[in-house]
């Protein structure tokens, strides 16, 4: 297919948790976070450049609860909330999308896999090929005539014989074994004592989950019987988890991705916000233009009065402060920030802005 009629879909949250996890943390001098930032800046800056196509866009998760919330109230509640650096990185990445001059695209209630999967149905109809620059298992369903995935991490496509190689079954087939295997990062039950290789062998044998459950009966292993018998609605749950929605109404069309010229001006005033300074000699190398130089006004630091408390006396002191004004600020000091395994260093009382 030509250039002209091709689709990049990137997925946006799943690269910035990718970025969040690979690279140390880096703060800019007002002392945001923007590790994460950096390291996605820097892959979409890549892809930019070296992935050619006339539509792309990046792909957001609005939001924790979505539709399936509805069906599923314990839908993905075992995750854990998100690391504190990384919450202020949020919306950074979303303004580097659009330094980059890409569409940077969330919708309520929907997550990014949706959003990417409307896409995809739609751009397959206009006979566009779409390319998914995403490694996430749940996209593979969407694998197929005109639609690839590519892992940038690995630079290793992924297509149907990728798609069989980790499911056992073709993409049209995959929600089905999902269904069956559950899937414990996302809280999707699935049926107790069924992993992804016994659920391929039992799709490949019967065709279908539906058709795997209407013949349940007929199983010669007893407990394999039992629990598709006694599971089959929490199954035919998870397959309405898994199955990706192609419903987003209200959003804007494949004619709205079409990609627009970099401007530079724009993506180097970002660059030099958040101190990226070797990316932005990158971008004038690569693409022209001016380095747009670092901001001059340096952050309001105002006055501390930060002491540390060492005995009993100096605490009940500010256990009495903060009993006569009401309120008091109070923080654990760990050595981390992963709560299962940092362990407690202290903690931080304060009163009033400035004084703790």
């Amino acid at each position: 297919m030509s250039e002209e009629k091709k689709l990049i879909l990137i997925d946006g949250s799943g690269f910035l948790f990718r970025a969040y996890h690979s690279l140390p943390p880096l703060t800019r001098p007002d002392g945001t976070p923007v590790g994460a930032v950096y390291g996605f800046t820097n892959m979409l800056l890549k892809l930019r450049t070296e992935m050619h196509a006339s539509h792309m866009a990046v792909i957001f998760d609005a939001a924790r609860k979505t539709f399936r919330n509805a069906i599923y109230p314990a839908y993905k509640a075992n995750r854990p909330e998100a690391p504190e650096d990384l919450i202020p990185q949020f919306s950074l990445v979303r303004e580097a999308a659009r330094a980059l001059s890409l569409p940077a695209i969330e919708m309520e209630s929907f997550e990014a896999d949706d959003i990417i999967a409307c896409y995809a149905a739609e751009a397959k109809k206009q006979g566009m090929e779409v390319v998914i620059v995403s490694s996430d298992k749940d996209l593979m369903q969407l694998v197929g005539e005109g639609v690839t995935m590519y892992d940038a991490m690995k630079n290793k496509a992924i297509g149907v014989e990728q798609v069989h190689e980790k499911f056992g079954v073709g993409p049209e087939r995959v929600v089905d074994v999902q269904a069956l295997a559950g899937d414990s990062s996302d809280n999707v039950p699935g049926v107790p004592g069924i992993g992804i290789k016994t659920a391929a062998e039992l799709i490949n044998q019967y065709g279908s989950l539906e058709a795997l459950l209407e013949q349940a009966a007929s199983i010669k292993q007893p407990k394999r019987r039992e629990n598709l018998i006694a599971f089959a609605e929490q199954a035919r749950i998870s397959r309405q988890l898994v199955t990706l929605s192609l419903d987003c109404e209200g959003l804007d069309g494949v004619d709205a991705l079409t990609l627009k010229p970099l401007d530079t001006a724009v993506l180097q005033a970002f660059l030099a916000e958040n101190n990226f300074t070797s990316l932005a000699s990158r971008v004038k190398n690569t693409f022209g233009g001016e380095i747009a130089p670092a901001p001059t006004t340096k952050p309001h630091a105002p006055k501390t009065d930060y002491r540390l408390v060492q005995d009993i006396q100096t605490l009940k002191d500010w256990i009495a402060r903060a009993t006569a004004t009401g309120a008091v600020a109070f923080d654990t000091e760990t050595t981390g920030l992963d709560a299962m395994t940092a362990d407690l260093v202290g903690f931080s009382l304060s009163v009033e802005a400035g004084k703790a």
